[in-house]
């Protein structure tokens, strides 16, 4: 424990004790305590949080990310001012004592909650690097949604069936994610199988005609087909197209628009969209059934 004998008070303690002020060394104390923790906490949130502002501005975070990290840097302000005030109000002793309990507790936290503080990262590198945000469509493994929340330890993602995905924020670090609405710009590719005795160049045209027709179908880059594949019983004719400013819903509206009148237009046309056959050969024979006895 630590008495007002075992304080020194500084310079403060001295002029009150020169005026004959009783206790004045804890009194010097208290006052450098009171003194150097407003200068400190204040001082620090006054050159700290135009620069962490600044920073989170260009960065481009929105509000919900900015929140949770003005507050972990509120909290770092508060201990250095703390720490500080302790060291100047002469509490030499007690800080050494809590330093020590501190890293002690800090190890066994550290060991307990090793999962937390993990996800706890992660959330501080998705806030900083901000490969996604709050309302983009993202895919990792093999889930995908819409993110409603993002926190310090987990993201809430809606999936496209409805259900809510609470997700600890290191799968989502470690792996690759995918956003494919990042961009001003999104490609999708879809093959349209035709026959063997179709014409390549005439299915070609009918599928870069639809394209082109269709409003949600950027010009530039415009729409292109590739022959990609050979198949059993089809050729492969791959259609690419590019949809500007993609959310989940045009780009599958876009899609099946696009598929589905271009499917018409090649059954139009005569060209032939077929499935694949399977022939099947042996004997069949029919004989007499046992008679029970």
């Amino acid at each position: 424990m630590i008495g007002p004998a075992q304080l020194s008070g500084g310079p403060i303690g001295d002029l009150l004790a020169s005026v004959g002020i009783p206790f004045a060394a804890f009194l010097g104390s208290v006052i450098a305590f009171l003194v150097v923790f407003v200068i400190v906490y204040y001082g620090g949130k006054a050159v700290l949080n135009p620069i962490l502002t600044r920073e989170m501005g260009r960065r481009g975070l929105d509000k919900h990310a900015k929140q949770p990290i003005r507050k972990l840097t509120a909290a770092v302000i508060l201990f250095v001012a703390i720490a500080a005030a302790f060291g100047a109000a002469g509490f030499t002793s007690f800080l050494q004592s809590l330093a020590t309990i501190a890293a002690a507790g800090t190890l066994a936290i550290g060991f307990a909650l090793q999962d937390v503080i993990k996800n706890f990262v992660a959330g501080i590198f998705i806030y900083t690097d901000g490969p996604f945000r709050i309302g983009d469509w993202i895919e990792w493994d093999d889930q995908s949604g819409v993110v409603e929340d993002i926190s310090l330890r987990v993201t809430r993602v809606r999936t496209f069936d409805n259900e809510l995905l609470t997700v600890p924020n290191s799968n989502l670090t470690d792996g690759v994610i995918k956003n494919p609405v990042e961009g001003d710009m999104l490609r999708r590719t879809f093959v349209f199988g035709i026959g063997y005795d179709d014409d390549i160049e005439e299915a070609t045209d009918i599928i870069i005609d639809k394209a082109t027709a269709h409003d949600g179908v950027m010009d530039e880059p415009g729409p292109s087909v590739r022959v990609t594949s050979l198949d059993d019983s089809s050729v492969g004719l791959q259609a690419r197209i590019w949809i500007e400013n993609p959310s989940r819903a045009d780009f599958v509206r876009i899609k099946s628009d696009f598929v589905q009148e271009t499917k018409e237009a090649l059954e139009a046309a005569g060209i032939d969209i077929p499935y694949p056959q399977r022939m099947l050969h042996g004997d069949l024979s029919v004989g007499e059934p046992a008679l029970e006895n």
